[in-house]
């Protein structure tokens, strides 16, 4: 028998042993939900019940539900290219093959996240896989129009095709919030059943339709957004998982000594005692012990009475194809450092060390200025509901020269702004640590989504004492920001021109002082094991309270594990109010290339911009769990609430009539009082948020900042309602085209796709062709190995 016949087989029966269904599909929309939302039509209802075995099964029964909008991405949805093709074709040919290689690590790394996102996600890309490896948008569309689709519709499904690949998954990266086809069941099914990949291997194609079909339409209520236990959907930790689980879980890591970042965690019963593996994501499933280590971290330990297991071999298939391409661009390295970086995060990966990666982050740090910049690992923390675990991702870019220039400068002024920041100097780290600041245009970002600017790497004791860097993606913030008059929202008309003239360059420089000086900023008080403290506990007064400083961080305790579910919005929050604090410094305008009238136009848009994102972040508010699903959008509309409570005319906001008669509301700020009254709001709440943070105090965080993420409808501003005239008006949010690499005998050329939806599928499935069918069936594996966890 052939391999691919071998490898046919193996997919057959794992779609077979693994098909699960979901739970009831559709569901009755609140009011604010039918607001101004679209009808669409399910063909069936699903609930469903589980075996002994933990399959899940669907009976189906027709139904006619309405759908709200913010459950499917529109077909006139945005969707750019990045370009990146000057700056590649400057690279010299070593500098090409270097980018291409560290590509393909993070291209491959990147599926990992459809495992780290849903139970159907990785069955999902499958399916859409083969079937556009076998037909192109183009081709299809004939077969659609057959099979009785109108040309909506098709649309409607090849936008849901490269939002799924966009998002690496079927839940929004930035909101957390599933989408499903804006379509008919039945109508995908006859295209999927139409397709030639289905008429070449109906067996194989009908098992995985049915292992995600069911799931991939279901709205159930606990499927409709990510979180923990009855919150929503998570596949960080297994379905039988909640808070107490988490938390449990974060204490033996600590005692361990082991970060969460590249964890998930299963829990079972064994003779009704809770038993929880720890599974390590690593090429080598093998629990041997790492070069460095004096012992193993593997093995079965008891901790409060329960049993913890570590392991090795989560995603193993995939990371060894990350070893695979990182030992490749080793080759090609421009330095030392490059070189025993790259070392390091092979032995990560290989084994699933943190520590490993942490010392490629260090070697990472001491390359300063190279031509092409990257980074790659279980970084961002946002999408654990518990807030300690990363989703993968890599990047690669080249750096823009011109706009470098500028970051630099800031960088070289940070010693001068950092004490213009409004908390003791006691708080402030002893040394500022100048980091290298760069303008990138990005080749390659793979993950479920692509950031305007990123501060890492995220390790606290690296960041207090070795060192950080910033980066601002160029080419992402050229095409992501630009609006369009008729679309701006929640703006009075004579704002609206000046918004759009002034967005880019004032979110420029917002990127450019969040990051740096945002993130950058802060000391923490720490303990360490030793007992030996980073600070005089016998002189340090908390300027909350007047007296000595009670609480600190103690031991192997982070940032992230004393904070946890609140962490990324809190620190996000406080990175934002730098941002905004300092960009009333004329000096830091300055560097920007802003001057006079000009400069105060950029503060009041930045300004403007914030407040409007506090508004818009309703979106992003779930109202049966009261909770947030995306952290900077909490965080701005935490800022927005800090400001109106500021009071004396700062900020307005009222709900109007729009022109279309329906629900809206307008956001105003008085630029006359920014640099008095909103200076001193934020220079009291930074302040507070940055002394909270540094003393460990977890307690005095969480009110604070839970208070001001309140969501109510009491009190000046009814935000239920705003919420529904928010989602009334949103707009979705940008889909980015990147380019593929491919080497040509002794040469690497870039093939760059147009921006569009069918842009993106043709990227996607010209990414992995030299090993598609491996690829395919090592995913459904994986997701084979797990499925009875989430019953």
């Amino acid at each position: 028998m052939n391999n691919a016949s071998q490898r046919g087989r193996l997919m057959l029966k794992c779609l077979q042993l693994s098909k699960k269904m979901s739970t009831r599909m559709g569901f009755e929309p609140t009011r604010a939900e039918h607001n101004g939302l679209a009808v669409h039509r399910l063909n069936h209802s699903a609930t469903s019940s589980c075996d002994h075995r933990g399959r899940k099964y669907c009976s189906l029964s027709p139904v006619l539900k309405m759908v709200d909008s913010q459950y499917y991405l529109p077909n006139d949805i945005g969707v750019s290219a990045l370009d990146c093709g000057e700056a590649f074709r400057l690279l010299s040919p070593q500098e090409k093959m270097y980018a291409h290689y560290l590509s393909r690590a993070s291209w491959y790394g990147g599926l990992a996240v459809l495992l780290q996102t849903s139970p159907e996600s990785g069955n999902i890309f499958v399916l859409l896989q083969k079937i556009f490896r076998k037909q192109t948008p183009e081709q299809l569309e004939q077969v659609a129009t057959a099979a009785g689709l109108s040309s909506e519709e098709y649309q409607a499904f090849l936008v849901y095709v490269a939002g799924l690949y966009a998002n690496m998954g079927n839940y929004k990266s930035f909101g957390d919030t599933k989408f499903i086809p804006n379509l008919p069941k039945d109508k995908l099914e006859a295209l999927v059943k139409a397709s030639q990949a289905f008429q070449e291997q109906p067996a194989e194609m009908e098992a995985l339709w049915d292992s995600c079909s069911c799931r991939l339409y279901s709205l159930e209520d606990k499927q409709k957004q990510l979180g923990l236990g009855d919150k929503g959907i998570t596949t960080y930790f297994s379905g039988n998982c909640g808070l107490e689980d988490a938390e449990l879980a974060q204490k033996f890591l600590d005692s361990k000594k082991l970060a969460a970042y590249n964890t998930r965690l299963f829990k079972r019963n064994n003779g009704g005692k809770d038993c929880y593996e720890v599974r390590l994501a690593s090429a080598v499933q093998k629990d041997c012990a790492v070069e460095g280590e004096c012992e193993s971290c593997c093995g079965t330990f008891n901790f409060e009475d329960k049993e913890f297991t570590v392991k090795r071999g989560d995603y193993a298939p995939l990371m060894e194809k990350v070893c695979f391409n990182l030992q490749a661009a080793e080759g090609y390295a421009a330095n030392e450092n490059q070189k025993k970086m790259l070392e390091e995060y092979r032995r990560s990966f290989t084994f699933g060390s943190v520590e490993a990666h942490k010392e490629g982050s260090r070697y990472w740090i001491k390359d300063k200025g190279p031509i092409v910049e990257s980074y790659i690992g279980f970084i961002e923390s946002y999408r654990d509901p518990f807030g300690s675990r990363g989703e993968f991702e890599g990047f690669v870019a080249v750096v823009n020269k011109a706009m470098s220039e500028r970051f630099a400068k800031l960088v070289s002024s940070a010693e001068v702004l950092l004490p213009e920041l409004p908390w003791p100097r006691e708080f402030e780290k002893d040394t500022f640590l100048k980091p290298d600041f760069t303008s990138l245009d990005v080749l390659t970002f793979a993950g479920s989504g692509i950031p305007a600017g990123i501060n890492i790497p995220n390790y606290d004791d690296i960041r207090q004492s070795e060192g950080f860097k910033n980066v601002s993606l160029g080419n992402v913030l050229a095409v992501a920001y630009a609006t369009q008059k008729e679309k701006l929202t929640f703006l009075e008309e004579e704002d609206k021109d000046m918004f759009i003239k002034w967005k880019c360059p004032s979110f420029e420089v917002q990127v450019g002082l969040h990051e740096l000086l945002g993130h950058g900023s802060g000391k923490l008080l720490i303990q360490d094991d030793q007992g030996k403290f980073n600070f005089d506990q016998s002189k340090v007064i908390n300027p909350e309270t007047g007296e000595l400083v009670s609480s600190w961080y103690r031991g192997s305790e982070t940032w992230d594990s004393k904070f946890s579910t609140i962490a990324s919005s809190y620190e996000e929050c406080r990175a934002e109010c730098v941002g905004l604090y300092l960009c009333l410094n004329k000096q830091v305008l300055s560097i920007f290339g802003h001057d006079g009238q000009d400069a105060e136009d950029v503060v009041y848009v930045n300004w403007l911009s914030m407040v409007r994102a506090g508004l818009m972040g309703l979106e992003f508010y779930t109202p049966e769990s009261k909770s947030w699903r995306q952290a900077h959008m909490q965080a701005r509309f935490v800022i927005l609430r800090v400001l109106l409570e500021a009071g004396e005319g700062l900020v307005g906001l009222e709900e109007v009539t729009g022109q279309d008669g329906k629900p809206d509301a307008r956001i105003t700020v008085d630029r006359s009082k920014i640099h008095t009254v909103g200076k001193n709001a934020i220079h009291r709440f930074l302040c507070k948020l940055q002394v909270l943070k540094a003393t460990a105090d977890v307690e005095g965080g969480r009110a604070l900042y839970d208070g001001y993420s309140t969501v109510c409808d009491s009190g000046a501003h009814n935000f239920f309602r705003l919420r529904e005239t928010v989602l009334l008006r949103k707009e979705a949010r940008k889909m980015f085209v990147q380019a593929n690499t491919r080497v040509n005998g002794d040469s690497v050329e870039l093939v760059e796709y147009e921006g569009s939806a069918a842009g993106l599928i043709r990227s996607f499935t010209e990414r992995f062709q030299d090993d598609s069918e491996q690829l395919e069936a090592n995913i459904l594996e994986l997701s084979k190995l797990d499925a009875h966890c989430w019953c």
